[in-house]
């Protein structure tokens, strides 16, 4: 027989059969109109991430025909079959690690690998957050204190003033003064001459001579001023202006015009002498002498 009877045909390169098989699934799928794959697993297969068989989504055959310009590499022993990258992808990145753990390097591309199947790496734990550094509180320095005493202390203070002011408007406008009205003792509590005891709670002096006992209201009769007695020289001066008085009050020296008054006395039921300031007897000067009226003195 002749051997161009029976022709061999020739053989057909590896490239050349995957191409045909290749274009004959892309003829098909077109005339399929397969459906367009999901965002989510155009990104997944970017990753290399496999997605499983149920939810892949036919690829469509722009993307097809897109990917049809990858090359196969060999994967490593231990790792899975065989893999596809685009041509364009650098050698660097085609390596896989040489263990035989499934973990693959690949760089992404816009074409989708059809049929590319990849185990699905385990995500470690999520971490906790670290703890922030620890910071330390310093504690607060002596001069802010001071200050925010000072402060405190100010505000405080300006409150109680004018809390005081506002009470002290509403108290009424009184002059606490003693009273005009009080007892002095028996008279024979006083010897003869002039007594100072009550000169600084009542402003008067007791006085006592053979005859009668009697009070003079120590008031300057010039300004107003407390004369001062004098037991050595047995008068009264004054210390404003230099009027002189005797041991009775009488003026017989500077500028006072006339004798000082003497205060009203009178002995209650007890015997006991009861002086009223409010009260007042006096001898004008080129006037009536009222020394002598009841009431401006006791008998002794």
């Amino acid at each position: 027989m002749d051997q161009n009877d029976n022709p061999t045909p020739p053989a057909e390169s590896a490239s050349g059969t995957q191409g045909n098989e290749q274009g004959d699934k892309t003829g098909v799928e077109e005339q399929a109109g397969g459906a367009r794959p999901s965002v989510s697993e155009l990104l997944a297969a970017a990753r290399g991430d496999a997605v499983p068989a149920a939810e892949r989504t036919p690829v469509t055959p722009p993307a097809r025909r897109a990917s049809s310009g990858t090359v196969a590499a060999d994967a490593p022993p231990g790792d899975t079959p065989a893999r596809s990258f685009p041509a364009a992808t650098p050698t660097a990145a085609r390596v896989a690690p040489a263990s035989g753990a499934s973990k693959t390097t690949s760089t992404p591309t816009p074409a989708v690998n059809a049929g590319v199947a990849k185990a699905v790496a385990a995500k470690p734990p999520a971490k906790p957050p670290a703890a922030g550094p620890l910071v330390q509180s310093l504690p607060d320095p002596s001069v802010n204190q001071l200050r925010r005493w000072i402060v405190w202390g100010s505000v405080f203070g300006f409150v109680a003033v004018i809390g005081a002011a506002i009470t002290r408007f509403f108290l009424p406008r009184a002059i606490f003064e003693p009273s005009s009205i009080f007892r002095i003792g028996f008279p024979g509590d006083y010897a003869l001459g002039v007594d100072t005891k009550w000169q600084q709670q009542y402003r008067v002096w007791v006085v006592r001579n053979s005859e009668r006992l009697f009070v003079v209201y120590a008031r300057c009769t010039h300004l107003g001023c407390t004369p001062d007695w004098k037991a050595s020289e047995n008068k009264f001066k004054c210390p404003c202006h230099g009027s002189g008085y005797d041991s009775e009050g009488v003026n017989f020296e500077g500028p006072a015009p006339r004798p000082m008054d003497r205060a009203e006395i009178k002995l209650d039921a007890e015997g006991q002498v009861v002086v009223n300031t409010g009260k007042l007897y006096d001898w004008q000067k080129g006037g009536t002498n009222h020394f002598n009226d009841d009431g401006a003195y006791v008998r002794v």
